[in-house]
């Protein structure tokens, strides 16, 4: 069999889920025969330095702006001459899209979010028109420029067939997986000392967060139902883990506006996103929209009882009533509600996360995700 060539695009290898996706994905294209490239926009933290010193190719274009970005690609597609080239993020769909332009390999992109619903234009930060212009783009560039798609979950599928038109056959969905050895095992030895490694007690009762400063995230729902957990639970602690963003500033203010300033910490990104879950009691996902929820499937991975936003791709990932409690988005009321349910019978709790492990290892270890994508590409690669 020829040894397949893929070309990824993708805006930078930050600490988000897709980052880490393809980051935990490439050992297994290259055990399969398949030789990766990955082009960059930027460098930014995350999974940059895990990439590089694995000894995988990475370039990283000069300048910034699409025609600049779209120039340097179709030189390195026309260099390479990659089977595949693979966009994923919104940058790099569109970029890598135009620069496979007259060129020979088939483009495949990510559907790793469900960026069009009617939830993402409440964001007071959203230029309305300007975005109904980007997913116009989106749309045309999706119909005309690329040859198969691949989505992270039913959900995301769903919604680009809805909100781009796309014919359900064009899409392939693959489910991310985790790398089980990463992340490690649960267990009482570990929680321990995850919690001294954080100056935590153990008499402490800890939630965990994972996510960047954003909208999507609906991270101020989840202090105001802090507020109203804390007078009940003395030894509460929120820590929430990812990258700084564009509600930083609103959320420190926020906190401290609440008086949760011993109580909360936002720990910015982290490379040890294991130990903070394996710290924990309780995993809270208060998002408003999303692709497919990496961070849960690692906290189930840690054996933890989720609280979650009740949305089509949390539902897909979380058996409520079994490992999850699902609330509505945005109600501060339930998700303080769902918390103290947990809190408060223990060995609900910890029947809930022997059932999130469970789920994990049945359904999302990278194994099983890698396996699938291989078999994707290949396919893909046989309508060149």
């Amino acid at each position: 069999m020829k040894r397949l060539k893929i070309l990824f695009v993708i805006d930078s290898l930050g600490g988000g889920g897709t980052e880490r996706s393809l980051a935990e994905l490439l050992p297994f294209l290259i055990q399969a025969g398949f030789t990766p490239i990955i082009a960059c926009f930027y460098h930014r933290e995350g999974v940059e330095s895990e990439v590089i010193r694995r000894g995988i190719d990475v370039r990283f274009l000069k300048g910034r702006g699409l025609f600049t970005w779209v120039k340097q690609l179709r030189h390195l597609i026309k260099i390479e001459q990659p089977d595949i080239v693979h966009t994923m993020l919104a940058n790099a769909n569109l970029a890598g899209r135009m620069a496979a332009i007259g060129s020979p390999t088939v483009v495949i992109s990510s559907l790793v979010n469900t960026p069009y619903l009617p939830v993402r234009f409440r964001d007071p930060r959203i230029n309305v028109l300007k975005f109904r212009l980007v997913q116009l783009i989106d749309a045309v560039t999706s119909h005309l420029l690329t040859t198969h798609f691949h989505a992270v979950s039913q959900a995301a599928k769903d919604a680009a067939v809805s909100s781009l038109g796309l014919a359900p056959e064009r899409i392939t969905v693959v489910e991310r997986g985790r790398d089980p050895n990463r992340l490690g095992l649960p267990s009482v030895e570990r929680r321990l000392q995850a919690r001294q490694q954080l100056q935590l007690a153990e008499q402490d009762e800890v939630i965990v967060n994972i996510g960047s400063h954003e909208y999507q995230k609906g991270q101020k729902y989840l202090l105001e139902a802090f507020v109203a957990l804390s007078s009940v639970h003395p030894r509460l602690v929120l820590l929430v883990a990812g990258r700084q963003g564009n509600l930083t500033n609103e959320l420190e203010n926020f906190k401290e506006h609440l008086g949760l300033n011993g109580q909360v910490r936002f720990l910015g990104h982290r490379q040890d996103v294991a130990e903070i879950l394996a710290a924990a009691d309780l995993f809270v996902f208060p998002s408003l929209y999303e692709g497919l929820p990496g961070a849960v499937l690692e906290a189930m991975a840690l054996g933890l009882p989720i609280v979650a936003s009740n949305i089509a791709p949390v539902r897909e990932a979380v058996e409520e009533n079994r490992n999850a409690i699902l609330v509505a988005p945005t109600s501060s009321a339930e998700l303080a509600k769902a918390i103290a349910a947990l809190l408060d019978d223990r060995d609900k709790a910890l029947a809930y996360g022997r059932h999130s492990r469970k789920i994990f290892e049945t359904r999302f270890t990278l194994q099983q995700s890698a396996e699938r994508m291989i078999e994707l590409y290949q396919k893909v690669a046989a309508l060149k």
